[in-house]
């Protein structure tokens, strides 16, 4: 290739668990309310995974979704990227076995744990991959179980989460003059956030998977500057501008973050893909299902700009400019 190659969208897809589990659901659970959840959260229901479902299985019904949409086979596939912080597995990576699940023995695959921000992490990997030859096409997946590792007595955590799968197709290919394709990404992390929101648990640290612990006002308090900071600097650096974004599609923890964030870039509401309220926080795989969702139902079209953020645990946070 001569020009400019972009990573293109081809396809999306996602996967949901069976079961639905509202905010009604957790009163018999813990000390809690629907709208004590619904005021502060913005969501109202959530998937939890099933003894048959798993952030492998999830990833792999997402990616064969967004195969399916993209017209390929899994032998067209020479890059899986998977992002979880959840996976089947503390070795081999979950993005390994989905890569033999779909029967694809060529290539390679590999997990990348950013938590929330992992999607971003990983769509702007494997954008690296491929625009430098190593790979000509990819499925970056976005799968969670969350459920897992929720402390179902604690009531400000255990009501955020649900677990999800989300999956795009990527393929490198010269630009045509449309300027479709990943534009540019900005990703950072901070350790110095890290008892903010973490996993009290680990093989090397107490050889048990662990529970979720949050400090919820220091993420919210956090949350907004960092977002909206690498946001701003991937339009200082890209030329472009929130007026021109068709499409904001932000990490679904908190719909008060996700509001807050949009005022404060001038993006207006209906612009603004929102999924919080029926998907929960399902880490990794908010930003893909998100995706799937805006593009099935006809909002998101071919050639408009979209704006993908998240912030996770560690702290890590980044931001994707890309043309579909």
């Amino acid at each position: 290739m001569s020009g400019t190659v972009r990573s293109i969208v081809l396809g999306t897809g996602s996967a949901l668990p069976d079961r639905v589990m509202t905010n009604r659901d957790f009163e018999g659970v813990v000390e809690t309310s629907d709208e004590w959840i619904r005021q502060r959260t913005g969501i109202a229901q959530r998937h939890i995974a099933g003894d048959h479902e798993t952030t492998v299985s999830l990833g792999e019904a997402a990616a064969r979704r967004a195969l399916d949409a993209a017209g390929l086979q899994p032998a067209d596939i020479d890059l899986i990227v998977l992002a979880t912080a959840t996976p089947d597995n503390t070795f081999p990576a979950s993005a390994v076995q989905i890569q033999n699940n779909l029967g694809i023995h060529h290539g390679f695959a590999f997990d990348i744990h950013a938590v929330c921000t992992g999607f971003v992490y990983a769509i702007t990997t494997a954008d690296l991959y491929l625009k430098s030859g190593l790979a000509k096409r990819a499925l970056v997946i976005g799968a969670e179980t969350f459920s897992r590792i929720i402390d179902w007595n604690d009531r400000s955590t255990c009501v955020l989460f649900g677990d999800g799968a989300g999956a795009v197709v990527l393929e490198a290919q010269e630009d045509d003059g449309e300027g479709r394709g990943i534009i540019i990404s900005r990703l950072r992390s901070d350790g110095v956030h890290k008892e903010k929101l973490f996993v009290d648990g680990g093989p090397s640290s107490t050889g048990t998977v662990g529970h979720l612990r949050m400090e919820g006002r220091e993420v919210f308090r956090h949350a907004v500057g960092m977002i909206t900071d690498v946001i701003e600097e991937s339009f200082e650096h890209s030329g472009l501008s929130a007026d021109e974004i068709d499409w904001f599609v932000p990490h679904q923890a908190n719909r008060r973050i996700i509001d807050a964030s949009a005022k404060k870039l001038g993006i207006p509401a209906e612009k603004v893909v929102i999924t919080v309220d029926r998907h929960g926080n399902t880490s990794a795989a908010s930003i893909p299902l998100a995706l799937d969702l805006a593009a099935r139902d006809g909002r998101i079209q071919r050639g408009q700009l979209v704006l993908l953020e998240a912030m996770g645990g560690g702290f890590t946070w980044g931001a994707c400019l890309l043309r579909w």
